[in-house]
Formats: C-alpha cells, structure tokens, sequence
C-alpha cells in the first residue's frame, strides 16, 4: 500500500459522518456536495469499501425532486435549517451541480460492485432533468447560476463580475434571493461535456449535446466556447474546465495543451487558467491553481497529467486546491476529493 493511499484513507475515515456520507472538509465544507459525494463514493470503490461506496452514492439522491429529477446541490442533512432564508427551502439548496452520478455508478460497476437498481434509476432522472428542463437554445446546457458548474469564481464568469470580489458575492447572492433581478444567460461547454458524458454512460442519448459541443470549437481561441451573453467576452477564456469536452470529443489540439509548459502544463499538475491569460494568477481561487477533480476528469479524457498530480496532491497534504508550480496547499486542508489521485498512481 503506497504512502499516498495511507493519506487518503486517513482523510475519508476521518471526514466519514454516520448518516452516509463523507464530507469533504469538516470546518469549511460540513456538509454533503453533490459532486463531491459522487468523486467520494469513487475513491471508496478504489480503497476497497464498497459499502461505503454505495452508501455515499445513494446519499446522493436524498434530496432529489421527485416531479423534477433536480438534485440539489447540497444536502444540510445535519442541520436542516442551516440557510433555509436563503435558499427558501429547509434540508437542501435549490440548485444542483455536475451530474458525477454518471461516472460513480460507471465506475463501481467497473470493479464488479452492485448498483442497486432505485439508484440508476434517479442517476437517470437526475440527467434527464438537465436535458428536459436546461437546453439552451445553443443546444448545450442552461445554467442557473456558476455554483451549478463547481467552478464557482472561474473567470469564465468575468462577463458578470466574478474578477471583482465584492460585486461578485452581491451577483451570486441576488441570483438565489432574487431571481431576475440579474440577466444570467450562460451555457457552459463544461457542465453540458459533464451532462452528456455522464448521460451517455447511463445508457442515454446525449448525441444533440455533444453535437452541440462540436460546434463551440474556436481555433483562433484555441477552446470551446461557453454560450449565452459572455460568448464574445469572458466565455472563451482560456480554463482547464473549457476543455472538459475532451470526454466526449477527441481533439489532439486541445488535449496537448493540458500538459505543455506554455499553456496548462506544471510540475505539481494542470493550471487552472492558461499562463498567458490576463486574468491568470497562481495562487487565487479559481485563477490559476490546480483542482484535481478537474484534472482527474481530464486523466480519464486521455491528459497526462497523472505524474504531476499525484505530486501535487502529496506535497499539497491533500489540499482542496493547490499552486501548480510549488504543491503549496490552498483552500481547505485536507479535502477529501484530493484523494482522487490515487485512481491516478501508476
């Protein structure tokens, strides 16, 4: 058993709540995230406990809307007031997040571990609700607000303030408290790639998203596009989640960036944000420093970025996020979908 599973299998234990699930940093992050819990049950499966795999999975779809199929965000289980003027709502936000059920129950199977059948089928309502309820008219997947993408201050969102702090609290604030009161039209190429990968992996025909995806294709730019009002603005710049299509679409261009010096490349793993961008910085949340989910997903499209990453992630001390030049931590510290990167060990 290697020193970085040791680590790893530390941290879930540690971070493991009774009512099934693990949370993913006990003081900042206390309660259960969608995606999250999703990169959890996965990194159980790799540690052998299938039990706990399966049971942080099907935690998941506690809160799930059963009209809708939406699947919130997060689940204050613990707490169920915690936020409730905020969200309107006691027990859980009203928003979701990257659909990562897809690729959990894809994965538990690959290593022969049971699913049961109640929880394909809400996997499969969850990704039907993005497809029924958020197709933009581009084609690719609506969102409601940049927290629904798990890159909460990517500058992707420049368009509506995000490079400001400040402004950008106030905007995400009046987007839940007061829906309208901010013009929010946005289709992101990387929840859409996340909403047909794992679409496709339940059995599902997610053939118009990804055809959709195709066309977002900017050679001049060098990305995919985001869609809606920043599509001539910030919806092109150049970030590691606008190249999640690689999942569904195979582009040598795109995935050679992921590694090389001048672009993403680093020695602790991939950058956030392209080094030549201005809104670049390495050590600002969203900005510039290596997420490994972001750069798992990106393993799984075919980036070698393993070497590095689990690097990263062991000089990082397992960090939430960390600077791709040096591991130093960021963020959260420990959090437990840094532990991703032992799917990622040689």
């Amino acid at each position: 058993m290697t020193v970085l599973r040791d680590r790893v299998r530390a941290v879930m234990e540690a971070h493991w709540q009774p009512e099934g699930y693990t949370v993913p940093n006990a003081v900042t992050y206390p309660f259960a995230w969608l995606w999250d819990s999703c990169f959890h049950a996965v990194i159980w499966a790799a540690l052998g406990d299938e039990t706990r795999a399966v049971t942080e999975l099907a935690h998941v779809f506690r809160c799930q809307e059963d009209r809708t199929g939406l699947v919130p965000h997060i689940d204050y289980q613990r707490v169920p007031d915690h936020l409730r003027e905020f969200w309107g709502r006691s027990d859980a936000s009203t928003i979701t997040q990257p659909p990562m059920y897809g690729h959990a129950i894809a994965e538990l199977r690959r290593r022969g571990i049971a699913v049961p059948e109640e929880v394909v089928e809400r996997a499969t309502a969850g990704v039907r609700f993005f497809l029924r309820e958020r197709t933009h008219p581009s084609g690719l997947i609506a969102i409601t607000h940049p927290w629904e993408t798990g890159c909460d201050d990517s500058p992707r969102f420049d368009h509506w303030g995000a490079h400001d702090v400040t402004r950008w609290y106030d905007v995400k604030g009046a987007l839940i408290t007061a829906p309208g009161s901010v013009r929010f039209d946005c289709a992101p190429v990387s929840l859409s790639a996340l909403v047909a990968w794992n679409g496709a992996l339940l059995g599902l025909d997610t053939s118009a998203v990804v055809a959709a995806l195709d066309s977002r294709w900017d050679d001049t730019a060098n990305t995919w596009v985001d869609a809606g009002d920043s599509e001539q603005s910030s919806g092109r710049t150049r970030t590691l989640e606008g190249l999640l299509p690689l999942l569904v679409l195979d582009r040598l261009d795109a995935r050679a960036q992921i590694s090389a010096a001048a672009a993403f490349g680093a020695p602790y793993g991939p950058r956030g944000v392209h080094r030549a961008e201005p809104s670049f910085a390495a050590r600002r949340y969203w900005r510039g420093p290596v997420w490994p989910q972001l750069a798992y997903l990106l393993w799984l499209a075919g980036a070698e970025v393993a070497e590095t990453s689990v690097r990263g992630a062991s000089a990082s001390g397992l960090a939430e996020y960390w600077d791709a030049d040096d591991g130093t931590g960021l963020g959260a510290i420990p959090q437990s979908w840094s532990g991703l990167t032992v799917l990622m060990e040689p």
